[in-house]
C-alpha cells in the first residue's frame, strides 16, 4: 500500500543576513536531507535533542515552511512546489497540534470559534451545522459543550491544549503533526493526553508525526521511531528494536540518560557524550556526530554514512554497522 506521508531529502535552510537588503552570509541547515514515511494508522516518533530540527522536519512538512529541497507526497501525490491554491485540498487532510497550548489560541476568540474557524475557512456547512460539529468535538475530547462560549484563559493547560485537539480534529485529517503537544503539561495530564490521542487514532485511523524529546512518552505511542542528530535522521525503526538494541552511538547515549527506578539502574552503564553540539551554521563535515562519537574512526570525519538498513526494518546512519559491529545499551546486554 501506497504510504499517507513520503518525505524524501528533505532540506530546510534559513539564510543568515546581516541587513534587510543585504546578501546571505551563511545558513543555518536545520533539516538537511531527511527521509521517512507513515502509514496510515501509524504514529512515527521523531526525537532528538532540542535544536536538531525535529519540530522544522514537521512545519515544513505542512508546508508552513517552504522546503528548500526534496519531495513530500501525500497518497503518492507531489505537494512540495504546488501554491497555495493548490494546496488547499491538502491543507484539511494534514493539521497540527502545537506545543504551547495557550500561545496557540486567539485569546480574542472564544473556545467555540477557535475549533470552528476552519470549518468557515474552508466553507463547510450551514452556521447550524458547524455548532453541532463544535459542540460534538468538545465533548469528543472531553470538554463541556457549553464551555464554547468561553475564551482560552478560562481553561487550565490541558483543557487548552483539548481544544488545539478539537481544532485539529475539525477538518477530519488524515495526518496530524504533534508538535511537542504534552511537553508543557502535567505528567498526570500528559497521560490524559495520550490516552486521548490514542483512542482518536482507533476511532478515526489517523496517523501520527510525534514530536518530542521526551523517550518515555514517545515510546508509549509510537509504533516506530526515528532519532534526529544535527538537521538529519540517525536511526529508525520500531520502538521494541529501538530500546532493546539502539545501534548508533547516539541513540544508545539518549537512552542511557532516560530515569529509571534506583533498583533497576543497578549495573546500568550511562554514556556521557563529551563536548557540546555543534552548530547547524557550520556543522562538522561527514557524520554530523564524530565530533562527540565514542566509537569515531577517519572515515567518519570525512564520509557522509547512508542511512541504510543495517538489521531487518532497522535504519541506522553509522560507519560502525559497515562491518556489522553493534553497540547495545550495556542494561540491555
Amino acid at each position: 500500500m501506497t504510504p499517507l506521508l513520503e518525505v524524501e531529502g528533505l532540506k530546510k535552510h534559513f539564510a543568515i543576513r546581516k541587513g534587510f537588503f543585504s546578501r546571505p552570509s551563511g545558513h543555518v541547515y536545520a533539516v538537511d536531507g531527511v527521509s521517512f514515511s507513515i502509514g496510515r494508522g501509524e504514529t512515527l516518533g521523531l526525537v532528538g535533542e532540542s535544536g536538531c530540527g525535529k519540530s522544522t522536519v514537521g512545519r515544513t512538512v505542512l508546508r508552513l515552511l517552504e522546503p528548500t529541497d526534496g519531495t513530500i507526497k501525500i497518497s503518492g501525490q507531489d505537494i512540495t512546489r504546488l501554491d497555495m491554491q493548490g494546496l488547499l485540498p491538502y491543507r484539511r487532510r494534514l493539521q497540527m497540534i502545537y506545543q504551547d497550548p495557550y500561545a496557540s489560541l486567539n485569546p480574542r476568540m472564544t473556545a467555540g470559534e477557535i475549533v470552528g474557524e476552519p470549518l468557515i475557512v474552508h466553507d463547510l456547512g450551514t452556521p447550524e451545522e458547524r455548532r453541532q460539529r463544535v459542540a460534538a468535538l468538545f465533548d469528543r475530547v472531553g470538554l463541556r459543550p457549553e464551555a464554547v462560549d468561553s475564551y482560552p484563559h478560562e481553561f487550565s493547560g490541558g483543557q487548552r491544549q483539548r481544544i488545539g485537539i478539537a481544532r485539529a480534529l475539525a477538518l477530519n485529517p488524515e495526518l496530524i503533526v504533534g508538535d511537542e503537544p504534552v511537553s508543557a503539561l502535567d505528567v498526570s495530564i500528559q497521560a490524559q493526553i495520550i490516552n486521548l490521542l490514542m483512542e482518536l487514532q482507533d476511532e478515526l485511523k489517523l496517523s501520527y508525526l510525534f514530536v518530542a524529546h521526551d523517550l518515555a512518552v514517545v515510546e508509549h505511542i509510537s509504533h516506530r521511531i526515528a532519532v534526529m542528530y544535527l538537521g538529519r535522521i540517525v536511526e529508525m525503526t520500531d520502538r521494541r528494536s529501538l530500546f532493546e538494541m539502539p545501534l548508533h552511538p547516539y541513540s544508545e547515549a539518549l537512552l542511557s540518560a532516560v530515569p529509571v527506578p534506583k533498583s533497576s539502574a543497578r549495573g546500568r552503564k550511562r554514556v556521557i557524550l563529551t563536548g557540546d553540539v555543534p552548530s547547524p551554521i557550520n556543522p562538522p563535515t561527514g557524520c554530523h556526530f564524530h565530533t562527540r562519537c565514542p566509537y569515531v574512526m577517519p572515515r567518519c570525519r570525512v564520509e557522509v554514512p547512508a542511512l541504510r538498513e543495517a538489521l531487518p526494518g532497522h535504519l541506522v546512519s553509522c560507519h560502525l554497522h559497515d562491518a556489522k559491529v553493534t553497540f547495545p545499551l550495556a542494561s540491555a546486554a
